[in-house]
């Protein structure tokens, strides 16, 4: 049995590759069972350092607050970014000088440009041009960063989206009487969403572990932040570092396995059933209602 890509393993092959895999888990538990004996020799594993995390003081006054600003931000970010970065994907495919070229130098600057480096510039405009607090200022500069960062990628994953479509499927838009812009949000946009779903879900996940920048170089108060200040007050960084750590992990796995549940649920709902109509039973019928046109081969079928 062979692949596309390569040829299927044989009795050697197979060998070696459990050979390699029994290799490769010995090599990771001993490396788990080296960290585990360097914590212990340095007292990293003391009840005491763990201890608070079982009150509910540690959590309520540190962690939760510092998730939730986190959420916030990430949320604000995507929910604005999204849009943001659809609309800029579809202004770089346009006919019309005027819309591309713009569409393109915002993106390819924003794209550019390190996400800190853009949080610190919204800081510094929102401190010398507004209004805003001390307190709420730190929010407004990280989501601004992030979004015009992950919008401008978003941007380039969504018209590499678009472009990965078969080009038949706008020459037969076109073929019916759509107009581009019918085109594009009723044939194209729908069937590329599948197709960027995994790069637009990784790209959202860097929008949850990018709002720690802020914490670090703004002050803001996301659970990164709020870690540094639970280890001042119960000397556990270690420990403290590895719950945090978790904790991104968990949440970042929310993400993507909502995201595996939602793509599974597209590609589902847009499985054919595989019926065919025999061409007296469709006599009559208006061409838009059977998909705008009627098959010419042998057979009858649409």
């Amino acid at each position: 049995m062979t692949s596309v890509l390569y040829d299927a393993p044989g009795p050697r092959a197979k060998r070696r590759n459990v050979l390699l895999s029994v290799v490769f888990v010995v090599l990771l538990a001993l490396f788990l069972w080296w960290v585990w004996q360097t914590m212990d020799d340095k007292g990293q594993l003391k009840w005491a350092l763990w201890q608070p995390f079982t009150t509910s003081d540690a959590w309520t006054t540190y962690l939760l607050p510092g998730l939730g600003d986190t959420l916030k931000a990430a949320g604000l970010a995507m929910v604005i970014a999204l849009p943001l970065g659809a609309f800029f994907g579809i202004a770089r495919m346009s006919d019309h000088r005027w819309v591309r070229v713009p569409a393109g130098v915002v993106v390819e600057f924003f794209r550019s440009i390190p996400v800190l480096l853009l949080m610190l510039f919204a800081n510094e405009f929102y401190v010398r041009s507004t209004g805003i607090g001390s307190e709420e200022r730190p929010l407004y500069a990280v989501v601004t960063g992030l979004v015009l960062y992950n919008a401008s990628v978003l941007a380039e994953i969504v018209r590499a989206g678009i472009l990965s479509l078969p080009k038949g499927q706008t020459e037969a838009a076109h073929a019916i009487g759509l107009r581009k812009g019918q085109t594009m949000t009723s044939i194209l946009l729908p069937q590329s969403v599948t197709v960027m779903l995994p790069a637009i879900v990784s790209q959202l996940v860097v929008i949850v572990k990018d709002t720690a920048l802020g914490g670090v170089m703004l002050g803001f108060t996301e659970l990164l932040n709020a870690r540094s200040t639970l280890a001042a007050n119960y000397a556990n960084v270690v420990a403290s570092f590895i719950v945090v750590g978790i904790i991104y992990i968990l949440l970042n796995l929310a993400l993507t396995t909502f995201a595996s549940w939602l793509e599974g649920r597209l590609r589902r709902s847009k499985k054919s059933t595989g019926a065919t109509v025999a061409l007296e039973d469709a006599t009559g019928l208006n061409p838009a209602q059977v998909g705008g046109s009627f098959g010419t081969g042998g057979g009858g079928t649409i």
